[in-house]
């Protein structure tokens, strides 16, 4: 049998009956033979040729303005069979936008269709703006395809990307349409009322999403159900009253990950540049984060900390969510979340299932107990502490091993200590980082806790007023 088939053995007669049958059943589209084929191939009544994808999604042009004012900001959500999909970046301001985005996809059968929709990004409406749609093959080679509109199918513009194609190796059987990378992620920022006001010293909070590979080649059959024991989860997910408590965390997680032209995207390729993300931000950033936002004069008294583009001492709450394969965090400490019942709720948009969640922190080879912000950051050999300490889902410990196994896998080169809340090394780890942050990072102990300081108006609070419908915006 050729590299990249597979084969479910039927007799010649019956492989017949059934294929008639399925032709049979789709009379109305029988000029299609592709769809056709897709279907036999669906239920694996034939050989078919499995392939590995590397698709580069270029750009488009001739796209039209979708407001009155200004050019447009679009992005596209692309699906292979609606098995597998993907999010690019917003473009901003342009009908001719570039991408050029590599999108790396294992297994996938040579009848699969890629289905693109592009959308203009709509800062502040509840919906985005639809711009249109396209179909193509998985078949190698550049594509040039044209946009179709909502009505009459108009043309919407042009769109380019590049397929190549390789057969499946015979003994690669985790499955099919597999994400195979490059790791990307997401940030998305998310000022308090006291950094656009200036009424209290500046804050600006992130939330991040990394996808990841391989998630279900470590975990497999296992996920994270939410914790029946624990009260709080209760309250989310048990009876009549968690609807308007679910209501409220599922708002504040559409603005947490609300998608817009302010995000910044990239890729990871090292351990490095994931470090990277666990960076300082300083106050003068916030221009280009938030393009939209007035500078006043009382931006040049804000200080800068010294301290920008070094990795912060900081914990952080995380969940890898069963849902797109994507490692969520935010800084624990943040006052977003402050009078949200579970924080790992929130990033997990209420799923009642995760593969994992927890907490981490990065610390020095050599410990922040040990640590001086004398040396280089570059000099040193960075490492990630992480843990299962969620009382909403209860991570069982013994998956601890295969949490460190996927983050290295990853990011090859990354040392990762995963450890059980109740590990004695981990309070130990955890207490030096937060007392480093004290007293070499000018953080106050209730900045490491949740909290809402004078002027600011915590994410629970908006997240309520979404709840009501007043907040409703796309995430990525």
């Amino acid at each position: 049998m050729p590299p990249g088939h597979r084969r479910n053995p039927l007799s010649m007669s019956k492989l017949i009956d059934r294929i008639e049958n399925k032709i049979h059943g789709a009379k109305t589209n029988a000029h299609d033979f592709a769809q056709i084929a897709k279907s036999v191939a669906e239920e694996k009544l034939m050989d078919v040729p499995y392939v590995d994808l590397v698709i580069q999604f270029i750009g488009a042009s001739g796209i039209p303005k979708m407001d009155v004012v200004g050019s447009a900001d679009p992005y596209f959500v692309a699906k292979i069979d609606n098995r597998i999909s993907i999010v690019s970046t917003v473009q901003t301001d342009t009908l001719a936008p570039v991408w050029n985005e590599i999108w790396r996809v294992k297994h996938v059968p040579v009848t699969a269709d890629i289905h693109v929709e592009l959308f203009d990004k709509d800062v502040g409406a509840p919906h985005d703006d639809y711009i249109g749609k396209f179909k193509t093959s998985v078949t190698a080679g550049a594509k040039e395809v044209e946009i179709e509109g909502p009505l009459f199918r108009r043309s919407r513009g042009t769109f380019w990307l590049k397929v190549e194609s390789t057969p499946s190796q015979p003994d690669a059987n985790d499955g099919s349409y597999i994400f195979d990378g490059p790791v990307r992620y997401s940030r998305h920022c998310s000022p308090t009322i006291g950094v656009l006001t200036n009424l209290d010293k500046a804050r600006l909070y992130s939330t991040w999403k990394v996808y990841l590979i391989g998630v279900g080649k470590f975990f497999g059959s296992n996920y994270q159900h939410w914790n029946r024991n624990y009260k709080a989860a209760q309250s989310i997910f048990q009876g009549a009253t968690s609807i308007p408590i679910r209501s409220t965390i599922q708002a504040g997680h559409r603005m947490l990950y609300s998608r817009s032209t302010s995000n910044a995207f990239g890729t990871l390729e090292t351990t490095t540049e994931f470090f990277k993300l666990l960076q300082g931000i300083e106050p003068r950033t916030l221009a280009r984060f938030f393009p939209q936002r007035k500078s006043t004069s009382a931006d040049a008294d804000i200080p800068s900390s010294g301290f920008q583009n070094r990795v912060k001492p900081v914990v952080y709450t995380y969940i890898i969510s069963a849902e797109d394969d994507s490692f969520r965090f935010s800084e624990t400490g943040a006052a977003f979340f402050v009078d949200f019942a579970s924080k790992h709720a929130l990033h997990a948009n209420c799923a009642e299932n995760v593969r994992y969640s927890g907490e981490f922190h990065p610390r020095p080879h050599c410990g922040w107990d040990k640590f001086d912000d004398s040396m280089s950051d570059d000099d040193i050999q960075w490492e990630l502490v992480i843990d299962n300490n969620s009382g909403t889902y209860s991570p069982d410990p013994k998956l601890l091993p295969v949490l460190k196994q996927l983050l290295e896998y990853n990011f090859p080169g990354l040392v990762v200590y995963a450890l059980a809340h109740e590990d004695p090394e981990l309070s130990r780890s955890r207490d030096a980082c937060k007392e480093y942050a004290m007293r070499c990072r000018g953080l106050q102990a209730d900045d490491l806790e949740p909290h809402a300081a004078e002027g600011e108006v915590t994410l629970s609070s908006k997240a309520s007023i979404g709840a009501g419908g007043l907040l409703k915006r796309n995430t990525s």
